[in-house]
């Protein structure tokens, strides 16, 4: 094993390029990671701030929307974390530094997708049984909370205790030259199950609603409310899922290549653009998810006035 070397070494062995100053790309990168990182900090604070202060938001379905803005919140302090420590700072760390930048990574990212799989079959229950809040219990909320970051926390764990290869430099990964390809390929896919679950749960809801404005446009003067709320939530859904697809598929279909060992692909290229964008759908989560909520906005006006 080598766990003695620099992480020079391993990068030198995946043939990944390891500045030692300062490119205008390496500067624009990290300038705009950094004001992403910002805007996301500020943003997902807001809503947690909201859902803590006002009664009305004291509901599984706020509670989860919070918990989504606590993984957002994370997502941002790591990659503000890995901005402080990327370009020519990489070669200065040490093994152990290196992998709890990823690992910060990996933990917050998976947080935020599993939580969005929560909230969309939270939603999925809700619309069905023509209930506006689910009736699942503020303990049964926490359980869920829970067993999301235990889920995250291995995820983003697993391969500082193991799954890396300083014993098989043969299997390491070309984006992160200290991590298995193996453990890339799992986390993809994991990912992109993950993926195809919610974007089977939200075309579900979007058929349901669908039909049930066509049956409802019969009869114009019934429950014009109701008509308005399955619009609106029509609007949503489309936003999330379009959202979502940009911001992450591109993200999970490199790391898949980079995993499956596949030579003619250029994922280096790339690495840094897919990932921003992976962390810009934090900021959109916090969008999609409260700025259309009425409610939700005049809290945002009270906190800042």
């Amino acid at each position: 094993c080598f766990y003695n070397e620099t992480v020079g070494f391993f990068y030198n062995n995946s043939r990944k390029e390891l500045t030692t100053y300062w490119r205008t790309k390496d500067v624009l990168v990290v300038a705009l990671g950094l004001t992403v990182s910002v805007i996301v900090l500020l943003t997902n604070l807001l809503v947690i701030t909201a859902i803590v202060i006002n009664r009305r938001f004291h509901y599984p379905i706020y509670y989860l929307l919070g918990n989504l803005a606590a993984a957002d919140l994370f997502a941002g302090i790591a990659y503000m974390f890995l901005m402080f420590h990327t370009g020519p700072r990489t070669a200065e760390l040490s093994l152990k530094t290196w992998f709890i930048r990823q690992s910060l990574l990996d933990t917050s990212l998976t947080a935020s997708v599993v939580n969005l799989l929560a909230i969309a079959v939270e939603r999925h229950q809700t619309v069905f049984t023509m209930q506006l809040h689910s009736k699942m219990s503020n303990q049964r909320v926490m359980i869920l909370i829970f067993c999301i970051w235990v889920t995250a926390l291995l995820l983003g764990l697993i391969p500082s205790y193991g799954w890396h290869c300083l014993c098989a430099l043969d299997k390491c990964s070309r984006m992160a030259p200290l991590y298995s390809r193996s453990y890339l390929t799992f986390w993809a896919i994991s990912n992109l199950v993950i993926f195809l679950i919610m974007v089977v749960v939200y075309t579900h809801i979007f058929i349901y609603v669908k039909r049930k404005m066509t049956r409802m446009s019969k009869h114009t003067s019934f429950h014009p409310r109701y008509k308005e709320t399955m619009i609106s939530l029509v609007k949503t859904v489309t936003i999330i899922l379009s959202a979502f697809v940009i911001c992450w598929t591109p993200g999970q279909v490199v790391l898949l290549l980079d995993g499956l060992g596949c030579k003619s692909c250029n994922v280096l290229a790339v690495e840094k653009y897919v990932l921003l964008l992976a962390e810009i759908n934090s900021l959109i989560n916090a969008i999609v998810y409260s700025y259309r909520d009425n409610e939700m906005r005049s809290t945002f006006r009270r906190i800042l006035c």
